[in-house]
């Protein structure tokens, strides 16, 4: 059985690595997309994974495939689609290592999924299924992904979900959040940013999350708080774990999504329900997390940027 399967994105990041003296910036291409990057992390930690999506039937497409399939993600649910390119993302960074993110996506090969073309024998054969909410910004893919999620919930599978907020790709800030809390109601472990909270409800992360608890039925919840850490809940209590210190930033690209990955790879191994973590283990839990996602933004990029399970452990 495969521990995770992952429908949504698979795109080339452009990283910002320098500027000339008009201001234009020199890029170099990175894979990524959240959903890649998550079972980057989840494979590198010992975790079996595999994605479901579509890329162009181009260079960029069939180099991400290989990237994965060099990675071990399984990629039998990836279909090439020679009508549309496959995605690209254009992130610049300011002095402190922040993204900003450009899109050429009109459409992009990851929007154009449909419910037809899911392998949901995939869904079947896992433990989890994980999804984002950039599948759900345009259709078709947003019907696939809905349909896909309610496959999953009819056959048990635990359900994660990462809002993972870009305003440039919704028509409208109402819609956003209309599909985020969708994607909320519909899961068992969420991780999601400080940001993301203030966004949907104007709360702190720790109302954020008792919120989550208590109206959206989560079980466990992870409130990435950026640099402080994270803040973590379930029916058995709360904390916080601060993110390590000392840590030079180059590049915040992904980290997001390899926390969450990561937080799944140690959760998985203590094999038992989300809501019936201690707050112990919680607690180390999310600090292995904070941890992997802190060293990982040393390097540009996000699946290539996952470090090896050691260095996470020689700073913990």
């Amino acid at each position: 059985m495969t521990d995770v399967i992952a429908l949504g994105e698979l795109l080339i990041d452009f990283a910002h690595k320098s500027s000339d003296s008009a201001g234009y910036p020199t890029l170099a291409a990175q894979p990524g997309g959240a959903p890649g990057n998550f079972l980057a992390a989840l494979q590198r930690y010992g975790c079996s994974t595999a994605l479901l999506g579509k890329v162009g039937d181009d260079t960029f497409g069939h180099l991400l495939i290989n990237t994965l399939q060099e990675l071990g993600i399984g990629t039998k649910g990836i279909l090439r689609d020679p009508a549309v390119f496959t995605t690209l993302a254009f992130v610049t960074l300011d002095s402190t290592g922040n993204r900003e993110f450009s899109f050429a996506r009109k459409p992009g090969a990851d929007t154009c999924l449909t419910a037809g073309e899911v392998d949901y024998s995939l869904i079947d054969g896992a433990r989890v299924f994980h999804f984002g909410t950039l599948s759900l910004t345009a259709e078709p893919a947003r019907a696939a992904t809905r349909a896909a999620v309610a496959y999953a919930r009819r056959a048990g599978r635990l359900v994660s979900f990462d809002p993972n907020l870009r305003k440039p790709l919704w028509a409208s800030e109402a819609e956003a959040k209309e599909q985020m809390e969708w994607g909320l109601g519909q899961s068992d472990i969420v991780k999601i940013s400080d940001e993301e909270v203030d966004f949907l409800w104007g709360l702190s992360p720790e109302e954020g999350a008792q919120r989550l608890l208590k109206e959206y039925g989560v079980k466990l919840v992870y409130v990435t708080l950026g640099p402080k850490g994270c803040h973590f809940a379930n029916r058995n209590g709360c904390g916080e774990v601060a993110s390590p210190s000392g840590i030079q930033v180059v590049d915040t690209t992904g980290a997001g999504d390899i926390f969450g990955g990561s937080a799944m790879s140690r959760f998985l191994k203590l094999n038992k329900a989300p809501d019936s973590l201690t707050v112990d283990e919680m607690e180390a839990v999310t600090r292995f997390a904070c941890c992997a996602a802190s060293l990982s933004t040393q390097t540009h990029g996000g699946i290539f940027s996952v470090v090896p399970e050691e260095r996470v452990l020689s700073i913990l």
